[in-house]
């Protein structure tokens, strides 16, 4: 793994970095994408698991209290009933890290 540049990681470097309950998190999230989106290719962008199949279709990251995904703007306003309760931006859901993942919202 090459810390100096963490563009260059994998996914799965990526999630190994993290403890692991956070990597248990991670995989769920992972997998639920690729459950949605089988054809997509998994890169790393902007230091971030991404996904993307004819442009971007989501990225996602562990951050300090939550597990930030990140859809783009459509889904976000798309889903805005669904998305009640949880904490969101323009383009960004937080699941809290004592919340059990909406993996059904994922895909």
């Amino acid at each position: 793994m090459n810390e100096k540049n963490p563009t260059s990681l994998t996914v799965d470097q990526y999630v190994s970095i993290f403890p692991t309950e956070i990597q248990i998190l991670l995989d769920q999230v992972r997998a639920a994408i690729k459950e949605a989106a089988p054809e997509a290719e998994e890169v790393i962008s902007y230091q971030m698991p991404a996904y993307k199949y004819h442009g971007m279709l989501a990225y996602f990251a562990a951050n300090k209290n939550h597990i930030g995904f990140y859809p783009t703007a459509s889904p976000i306003i798309a889903f805005k009933r669904e998305l009640v309760g949880f904490k969101c931006s323009k383009g960004a859901i937080q699941f809290s890290l004592n919340q059990a993942l909406s993996l059904d919202l994922i895909k």
